[in-house]
């Protein structure tokens, strides 16, 4: 594989350009080989160039391959597993399919069939609450239990219910009975995000953060019909 430098653009797409320039199909002129190079913000070398295509090719022709030897095929219960794993942690669609060698229709298929909580992808989706299919739905949870935030649209833990005696015994509560207003269990949790590493406090090792929130049981959905499929939960 060819080293790739920060400032260089490697991606498969401007490569793929490059390929196209160097050689037309409507026959057009084609680029020169320096020109190619500019194109790529590559130092002017002609063997590293032919390397960057050919290194380009044979991974090309790898993903076609893979694809090809996956195609009517079912999913096996490692990919159902990474497809949950990978999702619930923040991975696109398309970044799994990639990962997967298949695509973007077929992990859409595993989201939907076995029951995994929606995602927001853009930030207007994330303002509202996400939607929770049936099987994740659950009037109350476990203390140390990991659900689904549908209004954070992160995974979360269960710290503590929210019960009228737990207020009434703890100071700076206001002694509210959800069950009563609202119609469901309230909890605090703890919401898991990835940790912000441009932050000066980051500590290498650390890749999770998070914070802490309440919120009604209708809000949170049980992720326990995924546990089948052998994805630990206490890694999201």
């Amino acid at each position: 594989m060819v080293k790739k430098r920060d400032y260089e653009n490697l991606s498969p797409e401007n490569v793929q350009k490059v390929k196209d320039l160097l050689n037309p199909s409507d026959g057009s002129k084609a680029i020169t080989k320096k020109e190619a190079c500019g194109i790529l913000n590559i130092s002017y070398n002609t063997a590293r160039l032919s390397k960057i295509i050919e290194d380009y090719d044979e991974r090309t022709a790898y993903v076609q391959l893979r694809k090809s030897q996956n195609r009517g095929k079912g999913a096996s219960e490692m990919e159902i597993a990474e497809v949950i794993r990978d999702y619930l942690s923040g991975d696109s669609i398309a970044a799994i399919a990639k990962s997967l060698y298949r695509s973007s229709g077929f992990v859409k298929s595993i989201v939907e069939r076995v029951g995994i909580p929606s995602r927001g992808v853009s930030k207007e989706e994330r303002t509202e609450v996400g939607y929770l299919p049936e099987e994740c739905i659950a009037e109350d949870f476990k203390v140390g239990q990991i659900v689904w935030s549908a209004r954070h649209h992160a995974p979360a833990e269960i710290c503590q219910e929210l019960s009228v005696h737990y207020q009434a015994e703890s100071a700076g509560f206001k002694d509210t009975n959800y069950e009563k207003k609202y119609g469901a269990k309230c909890y605090t949790i703890w919401v898991r995000e990835p940790f912000d590493t441009d932050r000066e406090f980051w500590i290498s090792g650390i890749e999770t953060g998070g914070f802490f929130a309440s919120s009604l049981a209708y809000d949170l959905g049980s992720l326990e019909h995924l546990e089948k499929y052998g994805v630990d939960f206490s890694r999201l």
